[in-house]
């Protein structure tokens, strides 16, 4: 399950903005993984550029 920390989060979208399968979105003040559509490709942990999402 992927997950955002929140401390180190700045809401840039950029993992929304980067994942092939639609899988993330921002809602308000969180980042939304929606497990059903995720493939763990890890593509949003690479372009973050705080670091803040992990597996």
């Amino acid at each position: 399950m992927m997950k955002s920390d929140k401390e180190k989060c700045m809401y840039c979208g950029a993992c929304v903005g980067s994942c092939p399968k639609n899988a993330i979105y921002l809602e308000e003040t969180r980042v939304v993984f929606d497990e059903e559509r995720c493939v763990k490709c890890k593509i949003c942990v690479k372009v973050c550029p705080v670091g803040a999402i992990s597996e």
